[in-house]
C-alpha cells in the first residue's frame, strides 16, 4: 500500500464505480469533493478518490436532496447536522433537521403537483396523436 493511500479498513470502490453505482457523473462527484459534500475517504496508489459504502450512503443522500431544489448549502447543512446527531450531539440538530424534513415534504408536494401536470400534459398530446392517426386513416379511405 502507497503512503499516498489511507490505511482503510472497509472496502472501497473507484470513483469511475461510484459514478456508475449512483448514475451520476465523475465530474458531479468531483464537485462535490470540492465544495466539500462529499469527501473521498481515500486515495489509491494512482491517486484515484476511493470511497466506502458509507460516502455512497452519502452520496445517495445528496442525490435524493437535488430533485427537491436543495441548494448545496443547504445539503451541507443537512448532511453536517445528520454528522452530529450520528455522533452523539445534543438534540439541537433534531429540531433542525424535523425543519428540513419539513421543507422537503413540501418540496416534495410541489414536484408531485408537476409531475400531475405533466402527466396530463402527456395524456393530451397523445389524444391528439391518436385523433390524428385516426384522421389521417379516414382520409385515406
Amino acid at each position: 500500500m502507497s503512503s499516498e493511500q489511507r490505511d482503510l479498513e472497509e472496502p472501497t470502490r473507484h470513483i469511475g464505480e461510484v459514478a456508475e453505482i449512483s448514475g451520476m457523473s465523475l465530474r458531479t462527484l468531483r464537485h462535490y469533493d470540492d465544495v466539500g459534500l462529499l469527501t473521498s475517504s481515500g486515495r489509491s496508489a494512482g491517486g484515484f478518490r476511493l470511497y466506502t459504502d458509507e460516502d455512497v450512503e452519502r452520496l445517495m443522500l445528496i442525490r435524493r436532496m437535488k430533485p427537491l431544489g436543495f441548494s448545496i448549502e443547504q445539503m451541507r447543512e443537512l448532511l453536517e447536522l445528520t454528522d452530529a446527531l450520528a455522533e452523539g450531539a445534543h438534540p439541537a440538530p433534531v429540531e433542525k433537521i424535523e425543519a428540513m424534513l419539513a421543507d422537503a415534504r413540501e418540496r416534495r408536494e410541489k414536484l408531485a403537483r408537476k409531475v400531475e401536470m405533466a402527466d396530463e400534459f402527456i395524456e393530451r398530446l397523445e389524444g391528439q396523436v391518436d385523433r390524428g392517426a385516426r384522421q389521417a386513416g379516414q382520409d385515406r379511405t
